[in-house]
């Protein structure tokens, strides 16, 4: 809740209730749990599983560059205002990463504040600002992989594990040239430390998923990965790790079964989603509404009002029919289909549909939506016929598919 709106609360009387949620100890998975093939892996490779070693991380073939525009001065921000509690944790915290050898004492002219987030089991996370550092840095421009494309490579895939690579962004070693410029370990927000990481774990900006379409492949495909990792000496949380599983959560998505479905826990943040107030809330909104966009039929057309709240220069005024398609889109989301992961060797069927606002589509096979496709007509195009805009509808199908 943002302050505002919790002034406003206080203001007309309402109950309010202060929780404070403090992060449970470090869970533990006992290997014992793990099926019988599992445990064989994680005796032939523990050294992947061992806690991460005090000291700077180990070198590699890629190290942690940032290199600056040339002729910009050195950022140097003051510190924050911190509360005692959090002046007290980053006391922990700093002294924790001195004493562990991944941050060292610096008279280095850059200079950047730290902050705290909220762990999402509780807990505070320290980070520090590097937005002015961000602003001189010259951009390692390595780009994200597509969502859609993941999910379709998982066509046929019916063994899956995903391995958590204990506090991965700490496992970037700074070339030494670039000391001065930062902490010696990378701790967070630097923008080209997200790129260096992609590089050295194949594009998987998270979690490193293993599929396979039989168990005795699986194996084989575990043992290969596993022995990449000790190969280049990164470390994995078991305790975070799940092996031969036949559905699992991966991106904020279920898997398995030659099926995809939105993960219901995300849909919980969508069903107590508050009404926006202004554009920065409604665009957080739609942005979480937009990765899901694959599972709504004529997503754009349904948020058109909304998106026109987010034009530059439009006034701010919540109608009705704002309210009718943040609710629609909440429908939707809350009751999203299952789709099938498309399979290349079985022929594909098109169905599309044209309104006045946008154009849409659905992708199927053997009946069964694969993914749903939309986009909001442009002035010019509101414009065209009946046939015409069907017409676009279907060659702007065929262009995304």
């Amino acid at each position: 809740m943002a302050a505002k709106d919790l002034l406003a609360h206080y203001r007309i009387a309402n109950t309010l209730f202060v929780v404070q949620l403090e992060e449970a100890g470090t869970p533990t998975q006992d290997i014992g749990d793990f099926p019988p093939q599992m445990k064989v892996l994680a005796d032939e490779f523990k050294e992947v599983f061992e806690s991460i070693p005090d000291g700077l991380p180990r070198d590699r073939a890629v190290g942690h560059t940032i290199p600056v525009e040339p002729g910009k001065l050195p950022p140097f921000r003051p510190l924050y205002c911190l509360s005692p509690a959090e002046y007290e944790e980053a006391k922990q915290q700093i002294e924790e990463y001195l004493r562990k050898g991944w941050i060292e004492p610096s008279a280095s002219p850059y200079g950047a504040s730290i902050l705290f987030v909220n762990k999402k089991g509780g807990g505070l996370r320290i980070c520090v600002d590097y937005r002015a550092l961000n602003k001189i840095t010259i951009k390692n421009r390595y780009p994200p992989p597509r969502i859609e494309d993941l999910f379709d490579r998982l066509q046929g895939a019916q063994w899956f594990s995903v391995l958590d690579l204990a506090q991965g962004y700490h496992q970037l070693r700074i070339t030494e040239e670039d000391f001065p410029r930062r902490h010696s370990v990378r701790r967070l927000a630097i923008s080209m430390a997200r790129a260096d990481y992609r590089i050295l774990r194949s594009g998987l900006p998270h979690d490193i998923l293993v599929y396979s379409k039989t168990e005795e492949e699986h194996t084989q495909h575990l043992k290969w990965v596993l022995g990449k990792l000790r190969e280049h000496k990164f470390d994995a949380r078991l305790w975070k790790c799940h092996f031969y599983k036949r559905e699992l959560e991966y991106l904020g998505h279920l898997v398995g079964n030659n099926r995809l479905k939105v993960d219901p826990k995300k849909m919980v943040a969508v069903q107590n989603w508050p009404v926006p107030q202004d554009v920065g809330q409604i665009r957080s909104f739609l942005g979480l509404a937009n990765y899901f966009r694959r599972f709504l039929e004529n997503y754009s057309t349904v948020v058109a009002p909304l998106t026109a709240l987010t034009r530059k220069g439009s006034a701010w005024e919540w109608t009705r029919q704002c309210q009718e398609a943040f609710d629609k889109v909440k429908t939707k989301l809350t009751n999203a289909p299952v789709l099938v992961l498309p399979d290349l060797s079985q022929p594909y069927e098109v169905v599309t549909d044209a309104s006045t606002v946008g154009i849409g589509a659905v992708l199927l096979q053997e009946g069964r939506p694969v993914a749903f496709e939309s986009r909001k007509l442009s002035s010019a195009e509101q414009r065209y016929t009946t046939l015409e805009q069907e017409l676009l509808a279907v060659v702007h199908a065929l262009r995304t598919w």
